[in-house]
């Protein structure tokens, strides 16, 4: 930590409130996140939000290739001195968010993405690569415990939200590492869990993958409303053409929308894009 602090002043750099900076430098942590996110050295790794370079080392040992993303070019001093000697790293200082992805990809083939994130960007970023990515093998990232266990609920459960269900559409997702506040320069105010998302396309059969990711959004639009009220809302549906889907779907009509589980909903989704086609999606 000592060291970290002493680049970071070396070359005057002050932490961004506004880009939720917090960087680790613990060599046993870095490992284990590395080996947590399977990375191996024929995997071409993108890291989003590299920082000062601590964890894009412990990648690029591991690794064969590593794209290293941030928006801070106040880091480019630090990263030149940090990743001093790896030929296999090329920082890039664009925002990922608003990266051509599918054209990214096909310059770099399949790849993994590991991710030390503000917290605010992280469903996002996630939900960007959940729609956008055919070639992104798995997501590792750090998040906040309490979105943690959000990403990797159970339905019925009070975590369980749009986020869960969105990534059940093509993933799985596990909490592989839980990461204490103390281990983070400057210390955060809350402790950390590192989540896996390994994808797995198909793994929901659709007819409509759009449809889906409006059905679950529909379906948490409102927590405290019945699915059906949803429905009508969103669909404008008459509550009579509500309570017909649902009984198709094999839903109870006054059912919430986290009691659904992932499968259930892409049930309810194929009934809707056969009601409504390409006119609602």
């Amino acid at each position: 930590m000592e060291n970290l602090r002493g680049v970071l002043e070396k070359y005057g750099f002050r932490f961004k409130k506004q880009l939720g900076q917090n960087f680790l430098s613990d060599p046993n942590l870095l490992g284990a996140i590395v080996e947590a996110a399977g990375v191996t050295p024929d995997s071409v790794v993108v890291e989003i939000g590299c920082g000062a370079g601590t964890l894009t080392r412990a990648i690029a040992v591991r690794a064969r290739k590593v794209y290293a993303f941030d928006v801070d070019r106040d880091l480019q001093p630090v990263l030149a001195e940090t990743l001093q000697g790896l030929e296999n790293v090329e920082v890039i200082f664009r925002d990922f968010s608003k990266l051509n992805l599918p054209g990214f990809e096909e310059e770099i083939g399949e790849y993994r993405v590991v991710a030390n994130l503000p917290y605010y960007i992280t469903t996002p970023l996630v939900t960007k690569l959940l729609e956008e990515s055919g070639r992104c093998q798995s997501v590792s990232v750090m998040v906040q415990e309490e979105v943690a266990e959000r990403f990797c609920a159970k339905a019925g459960t009070p975590e369980y939200g749009a986020i869960t269900a969105a990534i059940a559409l093509k993933g799985e997702a596990r909490i592989v590492k839980r990461v204490p506040r103390t281990l983070f320069y400057p210390r955060p105010n809350v402790d950390s869990a590192v989540v896996r998302i390994d994808f797995r396309r198909g793994r929901l059969s659709v007819r409509n993958e759009e449809m889906y990711r409006k059905t679950v959004r529909c379906a948490f639009s409102g927590r405290r409303k019945t699915l059906e009220n949803n429905l009508v809302n969103t669909f404008d549906l008459t509550r009579e053409q509500a309570k017909d889907i649902l009984a198709k779907a094999g839903i109870d009509e006054k059912a919430r929308g986290e009691t659904l589980s992932p499968e259930r909903f892409a049930v309810l989704s194929d009934i809707l894009f056969d009601r409504f086609g390409g006119q609602k999606s």
